[in-house]
């Protein structure tokens, strides 16, 4: 083999694996995980306290091993659905042999536990109980309509609690917040869910839409979209948020067309369409974090201390 056909072969088994990783994730995972932290949950710590922040730094690294574990053992077992589903990101996929995802995918889950052991033997124990639950998701719960929307919408949330329980932050605005994310990912659940539906039934996957019907599948996802002004209402509340409620005038504009949309919705682009603008406006809700005033959330904290 020459040696331009050996570079060509490592990068698309590169491309490959950030393929399978879901690269782009876990960068976004990153950014989101210290915008929070600076922004949100660390109300009393300057920005340079918390990027010299070595556990912060650890449990973030965690995560993205974690994470980054997920997607592999997630990629293994809906290698068949994905044929159906994403033929094209199956074939960059099937680059890097099934060995070598589940070797990577032990080393990944030893290095994040490692991590968490840095910080404590609490962290250690989370992050194990995290990589356990990811995997009995990839491996059983998925299958079940209700408890597998339910269980990857509490996992999508769950490395945000790892940053909240370090800096031991557990305001209203916080829970709110989370309220807000947990029911806009549920709808991005569902909707993934309506467009891999042939995937899905391939698979033997009991999905909510298999289950229910699209059409009973359309009408939670109204109730849900309904449910998401409840939060944005509360958070309208707090001057902290001062030019984010922009974003979350934008939020509702969106929400509404995806609830106007969804009942003309058939075809798996539009369900595609729908999926990947709600993952627009989530990446516009991370960096969005940048316009909390974090002085004014400080000295709410302060009045209330008094």
């Amino acid at each position: 083999m020459s040696t331009t056909s050996k570079a060509n072969t490592l990068f698309y088994k590169i491309f490959s694996l950030l393929s399978v990783v879901r690269g782009y994730n876990i960068l976004i995972l990153i950014a989101a995980q210290y915008l929070a932290a600076i922004f949100i949950f660390s109300e009393q710590k300057s920005l340079k306290h918390i990027l010299l922040d070595f556990h912060l730094l650890y449990l973030v690294l965690a995560t993205t091993c974690v994470i980054a574990g997920g997607y592999i053992i997630n990629n293994f077992y809906d290698v068949k659905a994905d044929r159906i589903n994403r033929p094209i990101k199956a074939g960059l996929d099937s680059f890097v042999k099934q060995e070598t995802k589940l070797s990577l995918y032990f080393i990944l889950n030893f290095i994040g536990f490692c991590f968490g052991w840095l910080v404590s033997w609490r962290a250690a124990l989370f992050f194990a109980c995290y990589i356990f639950a990811i995997w009995f998701y990839s491996h059983k719960l998925k299958k079940y309509p209700i408890v597998g929307l339910t269980s990857v919408t509490v996992l999508t949330i769950l490395p945000f609690f790892a940053i909240l329980v370090h800096f031991k932050n557990f305001s209203k605005v916080i829970f709110v917040h989370a309220c807000f994310l947990f029911l806009v990912i549920m709808v991005r659940e569902i909707i993934k869910d309506l467009e891999n539906i042939k995937g899905a039934i391939a698979n033997n996957y009991n999905t909510f839409p298999v289950k229910y019907g699209e059409k009973k599948s359309k009408q939670v996802i109204i109730f849900l979209l309904i449910l998401t002004l409840l939060p944005v209402a509360i958070l309208f509340n707090y001057p902290a948020i001062t030019y984010m409620k922009y974003y979350f005038y934008f939020a509702a504009f969106i929400l509404f067309f995806v609830g106007f949309y969804i009942n003309k919705a058939k075809e798996k682009n539009q369900y595609r369409l729908l999926h990947n603008i709600l993952k627009l406006l989530l990446l516009i809700g991370v960096f969005s974090l940048l316009f909390i005033d974090k002085t004014l959330i400080l000295d709410k904290v302060i009045h209330v201390l008094d």
